[in-house]
């Protein structure tokens, strides 16, 4: 058996079926392209080796022909690859492959047209059989030259390069280098070892073995390029390589049997049916090829993927029966765990976009670095990239995008994610909508995330969307149930007032009648002829009774206001004045915020047009207001202590053309973001920093005060951290 022909032969099909695929797949990609380019060469010289391996003695300048072709591929094998790992590294190595070029080119010369053998020197049989160069009878330069510069220097350079990125290199990265390394000593011990009989060293098994790890060479390359997804390469890489492997047996079979055929049977047979047992032998095969390689790629897939499968059924049921799940927090806690542990990742983090800060924010995580980000801003470039691509991004193929293509948003994205701790981003998406995400840490076996991992991933995530907005519903419409019940118990409260009210007068009358009496009492009763110690404490006695009539009258005004501010107004209206409306509103406010700590600034006249409206209506609109524009002065103030700050109310009033009168109340509080200021008037949204302290109904109420009952209308200004200006427009009375 010539073990060299089929070793050749195996090389150039596994080469080139390699390198075809890479051109047809490699999606532009240049350091695909190169690494085709250097399976390209390694199969022509293959080749040539395959055909004058089994030229005869005679046919010397046959075999010289042959060996020129495949001395092409020889020159460019170590050029294309070092080009090739310059690429994948993104290393700024320009010079060095323009030189690496030029001499390649400048050796081609020399090869085709050197008649004198100034190059490749000459020949002699080695092995008493197979035509090579001879370099010890000549010593020529130019091939020793060519031999150390390329297939030592150049090859142990772009080595080095790959091992000092290996030691900087993370994760699959990391894992990517191994194979590339590790493909590329044996590919270069091999290429090393064919050279031994150039230098007159006639070791059989040696020679064999080097065309043997040429043969190995691509078939790791291609093992790392599925496992691993080197070079952007899937699951198809495979299957070429098992159609390759079965091809080159159907066809490299046939070629070894025909020398042993024609030796054996052609004395016996004849010059022509010798060749019938062999087209016999070629027949079977290329009718049992298609089933072996049927057979082999369904081993092959099953073997490759049985654990992929084995999770993404696992995740393929959570999908399905997450949507039952009405607990938020329960079903993100479940998501991170199933997947986290199903998959096997080092971790998991689920951000969930919030309406009130309008960002996304981290709902739950499992076994997430410290450093992981509490949130990401909708307006990042990672978040305006994925709701314009709304697909899985995987961390190792942004930031070849990045390395490759010059464009600042790839490196943004690649910063963020890095910054994220994301291997893979999965977007959870309702519609267009997104509502948040999933990041995913790297696998703990160190495997790539596959197309069809992604695919699942991306199901689970839609299904979640589902999931998440049910849940999200849910807590909002038990939110607004328990606003509405609250609202609902201020009604009744404000319902049961009147009564409330008389019954507290009742009170306060009769302990400003005892009070009153027991004043009386003591001064009708003489202290004079009593000792000073006692006459003092009768004095105490005296003064906190008069307290206590003073409180109780106090008492006594807040439980009027309140029945007035209560009371239901119907839609009754009259001409009222803005002062006679501000003055009760403020005497209402005094009890509830401290107005001693700001400044409140009547900026009208007196004889502005009076208003036709429902005074206990428009005392609630101003009460309101104010207390709302108290509340976010005070904020303004605990959250920045500026010096010398205080808070300021100013009331001004103008009259419109339109037949109103428009009064404006400015303040100098925090303000209303941007994102906030069109839902400042929706129905439960409060803007409050406490839940407790707004039922978000204000601002709705007032503009149906403003615009339902009073055909008037109502308006805002507001700039974050510097204050909001209410405009409202009311009737003047005609």
């Amino acid at each position: 058996m010539n073990l060299l022909l089929l070793t050749s032969i195996l090389t150039v099909v596994t080469n080139w079926g390699i390198s075809v695929f890479l051109f047809l797949k490699g999606k532009g990609k240049i350091s695909t392209i190169l690494c085709g380019y250097t399976a390209l060469a390694l199969g022509i010289w293959s080749l040539a080796c395959s055909i004058f391996f089994n030229i005869p003695e005679s046919k010397f300048n046959v075999a010289i022909l042959y060996w020129k072709l495949g001395y092409i591929g020889t020159i460019f094998i170590p050029v294309f690859y070092s080009h090739f790992i310059i690429n994948y590294l993104n290393l700024k190595k320009r010079k060095l492959i323009v030189f690496s070029y030029f001499l390649g080119i400048l050796f081609v010369f020399f090869t085709w047209y050197d008649n004198s053998r100034f190059f490749l020197g000459n020949f002699r049989l080695a092995f008493n059989r197979y035509y090579c160069s001879d370099w010890i009878q000549l010593k020529n330069p130019l091939f020793i030259f060519f031999y150390i510069s390329f297939y030592w220097l150049l090859l142990s350079y772009s080595l080095f390069l790959l091992i000092k990125n290996y030691r900087k290199s993370r994760g699959i990265v990391r894992t990517q280098h191994i194979y590339i390394i590790l493909a590329s000593v044996i590919g270069w011990i091999g290429g090393e070892l064919q050279f031994l009989p150039f230098f007159r060293i006639d070791n059989y098994f040696l020679f064999c073995f080097g065309y043997f790890l040429t043969l190995i060479y691509p078939l790791i390359l291609a093992y790392g390029m599925v496992r691993y997804r080197l070079m952007d390469i899937n699951i198809a890489v495979t299957r070429t390589g098992i159609l390759v492997i079965v091809s080159a047996i159907v066809l490299g079979i046939p070629f070894l049997l025909i020398e042993w055929f024609y030796r054996v049977f052609s004395s016996s047979l004849g010059p022509v049916f010798w060749t019938l047992p062999l087209l016999g032998i070629v027949v079977f095969l290329a009718s049992g090829g298609p089933f072996v390689y049927i057979y082999l790629d369904r081993k092959a897939e099953r073997a490759l993927l049985r654990e992929q499968r084995r999770y993404q059924d696992v995740l393929k049921h959570a999908a399905v029966g997450m949507t039952r799940i009405r607990d938020l927090h329960k079903l993100v806690n479940l998501i991170v765990h199933i997947v986290t542990k199903t998959v096997k990742i080092s971790h998991s983090a689920i951000y969930l976009f919030d309406l009130k800060s309008e960002q996304f924010v981290l709902e739950v995580g499992r076994n997430i670095p410290e450093n992981q980000p509490a949130s990401v801003n909708k307006n990042s470039t990672l978040m305006i990239w994925l709701k314009e691509h709304p697909v899985p991004f995987i961390y190792e193929e942004i930031q070849r995008r990045a390395q490759e293509n010059p464009h600042l948003v790839y490196r943004e994205i690649e910063e963020q994610m890095r910054a994220l701790n994301a291997a893979v981003i999965i977007p959870s998406l309702l519609e267009t909508k997104i509502l948040g995400f999933l990041v995913l840490g790297e696998k703990l076996s160190k495997q790539v995330y596959s197309d069809s991992d992604l695919e699942v991933f991306f199901v689970l995530a839609s299904q979640a969307a589902l999931a998440i907005e049910n849940a999200q519903f849910i807590l909002e419409a038990k939110f607004i149930q328990e606003q509405i019940a609250h609202t609902e118990k201020m009604a009744t409260i404000g319902t049961m007032a009147d009564g409330l009210s008389h019954q507290i007068n009742n009170r306060f009358h009769a302990l400003s009648l005892i009070t009153e009496d027991t004043i009386d009492t003591m001064k009708n009763f003489g202290i004079s002829s009593y000792d000073r110690p006692l006459q003092d404490v009768f004095s105490r006695i005296s003064y906190a009774l008069g307290r206590i009539q003073a409180n109780v009258q106090q008492g006594g005004e807040v439980v009027e206001g309140m029945l007035k501010y209560t009371r239901k107004g119907g839609q009754v209206t009259e001409p009222l004045s803005l002062e006679r409306i501000i003055n009760g509103t403020l005497d209402m406010l005094r009890y509830k915020v401290k107005l001693d700590l700001i400044d409140v600034i009547h900026d009208f006249s007196q004889d502005i047009p009076l208003i036709k409206g429902n005074l206990v209506q428009l005392q609630e609109v101003f009460f309101n207001l104010m207390d709302n524009a108290y509340d976010s002065m005070m904020e303004r103030k605990a959250a920045f202590q500026e010096e010398g700050y205080r808070g300021k109310i100013i009331i001004k009033a103008e009259e419109l053309t339109t037949g109103c009168l428009r009064v404006t109340i400015a303040d100098n509080g925090m303000g209303v973001k941007k994102e906030d200021q069109k839902k400042l008037f929706t129905p439960f949204f409060t803007t409050k920093i406490s839940s407790h302290k707004g039922t978000g109904l204000g601002l709705y109420v007032i503009r149906r005060i403003i615009v339902d009952m009073h055909e008037g209308d109502v308006g805002f200004e507001s700039e974050y951290k510097r204050g909001t200006r209410f405009l409202i427009d009311l009737p003047i009375v005609k």
